[in-house]
């Protein structure tokens, strides 16, 4: 049965490549990882980011530094911590993460148009069973942070005003405006005003 399906999840992989594709020329394959975590976590900082992607500290630093540049991500102080600098997506981040989630979308209902009505519902129902099991294997094998919620980055973590990873700048003056539905379905937070740029497009973040 695991044979099968890793053979069926091909071209669903498939899909997904294609429609990736699409962004390659505005962020690489682990930025776009990146965004999509930070989609998922708004408020995540430097250090669990980091975790999340399986990366070096000093490497996921080097990628938001460049995802910041290219008007993708936002850092602002931590809510509960000001010490600790949260990672936020841009709307320019929002509305590519959208155009990448629609692209999908089509590819996949031109190929569920193919199927019969009895295929869809017993894929879509075997898939949302699949997806909670997984689901809930994944929280179960999850490590237990190694920092408490209010302990912090401070002082040695580069995920900080100041740090190793740079000197991010901070607006002690920013506030963090009301929630809406992103295009997952999930909640979002506004991270404040919109970056300017002096002319034209935000710049785009070339490689990881």
């Amino acid at each position: 049965m695991a044979a099968a399906l890793d053979a069926a999840a091909a071209a669903l992989l498939g899909i997904w490549e294609s429609a990736r594709e699409g962004t390659a020329n505005r962020v690489s394959g682990a930025q776009l990882r990146a965004v999509m975590v930070v989609e998922q976590h708004d408020g995540i900082n430097l250090r669990r980011l980091a975790t999340r992607l399986d990366m070096l500290l000093s490497s996921a630093s080097r990628l938001c530094d460049r995802l910041v540049a290219a008007g993708m991500l936002e850092r602002e102080p931590g809510r509960f911590d000001r010490r600790e600098i949260s990672l936020h997506l841009t709307p320019e981040a929002r509305r590519l993460v959208a155009e990448l989630r629609a692209d999908r979308q089509r590819q996949l209902a031109a190929v569920l148009a193919g199927m019969s009505r009895e295929g869809r519902d017993a894929l879509l129902r075997g898939m949302r069973e699949f997806d909670e099991t997984a689901r809930r294997q994944q929280a179960q094998h999850a490590p237990a942070s190694d920092v408490s919620p209010d302990e912090g980055d401070w002082p040695d973590d580069p995920d900080r005003p100041g740090g190793r990873s740079g000197n991010w700048p901070v607006d002690p003056g920013r506030q963090t405006q009301a929630g809406w539905t992103g295009s997952s379905g999930g909640p979002e937070r506004s991270v404040g005003a919109t970056r300017e740029w002096p002319a034209g497009e935000p710049p785009v973040a070339r490689t990881a």
